[in-house]
């Protein structure tokens, strides 16, 4: 059986050393392999507790600290404790990260007398936290900071520059058109140029500068002590390192620029989050302008009034849903020759607390502007149904709004309301503006015959203010035409809008499609729109949206059918 070898050896083949450090006199006896995990550092340094905190870094009391965590124990009475610290004899050697376990023994007074315990170098362990520590706070694609990290940073800079009254500036740095980049060559090459893009930024950096990856093809920059002059310099650097080189990549030299946002701190932002969102406004609107260009943030009256409004009309809509005070007009839709209603257009209405009612053009661009169309057009949906089911000899028409023509929601409820009221969808016109029609002929196609298979018809909106061709029309399966009120409201006084009116007409009755035509004002144009072959007429001259009842003359609402 071989010799056990002495415990020194041992504890220098595992880096490590025993020492007893005796408080009241602040030495500190070492075992004889000190000098193993302590390499570098001379002996007097390790020979009291306040030589050694000398070296300490980060917080040289971080021992001393560690005797204090324990209430009064009974005298001779032991207390383990575990620390890390960083030492070096100077501040150009390498930190030779120490793990230290210990316990301390109480004197008569109950307090910390002798510490006896064991130090190792703990270097492997102490790399790999920091580097966990560095994938928690930088983005493993560009190895810049990660969003998370970089709001934290931009909310604490604002703070300084608030606390010691400087400036400083923050961009959203957008590469242009990505997606196409994506498209083109795939995914790869375009993390290949996100890369590139990120180090010809950093390359142009300032000491104290911070860049980080906001998203996906956006990165967040914040640009220490540094005013607007100094904002719109660097910006110009920033544009022209990615501009002025193509990118390289395996699949062939990519060109790509970027597009920048930015915001000045205090003075224009005085929170992170309002820094973001006024750099991403003004990215969008650079983005907007001209790929490759640059703006600046800067207050706008008319802009924040807007703001304004929109929060007003936002609460005010969701309110009036919730209290169903959205409503619907009914504006009648006649026969060009008999001038007998065929069916009534459905129009929203939103009842005001003061009795007053704001109408659809009030509503609908505001309800799509912030998103709440489809809330509102579910809404109709219930209420024209509703109407539909109350009285069985009318037909209702309704807008949708692009959003909804693709909502599964709306899908289920017309679904829903289709199977419990049967032969509804037949007497249901659902109208969709002629940008829908040509954004995606497949999918639109697709919605036209789901609602055909209830029975219902199809009609375009505002025909003639987009591009949709009549063989478009025709492979949809589209029932009606509504010409656009613009071309109709002037065919008296204008031949350009009468010979395109004409024609309009003329060839939806050779593809068997019916026309309505919008915003007939007078009688002479009622005239010449029947004899052109128009098959219904709708506006002033006929009559407007009413909340009464036309064919019944009832002003009692009915309730919404059950989904």
């Amino acid at each position: 059986m071989p010799p056990v070898p002495p415990a020194a050896s041992i504890l220098a083949s595992l880096g490590q050393a025993t020492f007893a450090w005796d408080l009241a006199s602040d030495a500190i006896a070492w075992s004889d392999n000190a000098a193993t995990v302590f390499p570098d550092i001379p002996v007097a340094a390790l020979a009291s507790g306040a030589e050694l905190a000398k070296l300490i870094e980060p917080l040289r009391s971080v021992r001393s600290d560690a005797l204090g965590q324990a209430a009064t124990v009974r005298s001779g009475e032991g207390v383990p404790y575990r620390i890390e610290y960083g030492v070096r004899a100077v501040t150009s050697a390498p930190v030779i990260w120490i793990e230290e376990t210990g316990c301390w023994f109480a004197g008569a007074d109950g307090r910390p007398a002798l510490v006896q315990g064991v130090v190792r170098i703990n270097n492997e362990r102490h790399a790999r936290d920091e580097q966990l520590m560095k994938l928690s706070r930088h983005d493993p694609l560009t190895n810049e900071l990660n969003r998370t990290y970089l709001i934290a940073s931009l909310a604490e800079t604002i703070e300084e520059c608030a606390r010691f009254r400087t400036s400083c500036a923050f961009m959203l740095i957008g590469i242009d058109h990505l997606a196409r980049v994506n498209d083109a060559f795939g995914f790869d090459v375009a993390d290949a140029v996100i890369a590139e893009v990120a180090k010809r930024i950093r390359a142009r950096l300032r000491s104290g500068d911070m860049l980080g990856r906001f998203s996906g093809n956006k990165f967040g920059l914040i640009l220490r002590n540094c005013t607007v002059d100094d904002t719109n310099v660097a910006a110009e650097r920033f544009l022209a390192a990615v501009r002025d080189e193509v990118v390289p990549t395996k699949s062939g030299p990519v060109s790509v620029t970027v597009s920048i946002g930015a915001v000045t701190i205090p003075r224009h932002a005085r929170s992170a989050e309002e820094a973001v969102n006024r750099a991403q406004e003004t990215l969008d609107a650079a983005k907007s302008r001209r790929a490759g260009s640059f703006a600046l943030w800067k207050p706008n009256v008319e802009r924040d009034a807007q703001r304004r409004v929109n929060i007003r009309v936002t609460d005010e809509i969701v309110t009036a849903l919730n209290e169903r005070r959205i409503v619907i007009g009914f504006e009648p839709v006649v026969d060009a020759r008999s001038r007998q209603a065929s069916f009534y257009e459905c129009l929203v209405r939103m009842e005001q607390d003061d009795g007053r009612a704001l109408l659809a053009p009030d509503i609908v661009p505001v309800a799509e502007r912030l998103g709440l169309i489809r809330m509102v057009d579910h809404r109709v949906l219930e209420l024209a149904i509703a109407e539909l089911a109350a009285a069985p000899d009318v037909q209702l028409s309704l807008n949708i709004s692009p959003d909804t023509t693709m909502d599964p929601d709306w899908w289920a409820t017309i679904e829903s309301l289709m199977r419990a009221h049967p032969g509804v969808g037949e007497r249901l016109i659902v109208e969709i503006t002629e940008t829908v029609a040509i954004q995606d002929i497949d999918d639109v196609r697709g919605f036209v015959t789901r609602l055909k298979n209830f029975g219902s018809r199809i009609a375009i909106d505002d025909f003639g203010a987009g591009y949709t061709s009549f063989r478009n029309l025709r492979k949809l399966g589209v029932d009606i035409v509504k010409i656009d009120g613009a071309f109709v409201q002037n065919i008296v006084r204008s031949a350009d809008d009468r010979a395109f009116v004409q024609t309009l007409i003329d060839l939806a009755r050779r593809l068997e499609i019916k026309t309505v035509a919008e915003w007939v004002q007078d009688e002479e144009a009622a005239v010449m729109l029947r004899e052109w072959g128009c098959d219904f007429i709708q506006g002033r001259l006929i009559g407007l949206a009413s909340p009464d009842r036309p064919w019944n003359g009832a002003t009692e609402k009915a309730v919404p059918a059950a989904s």
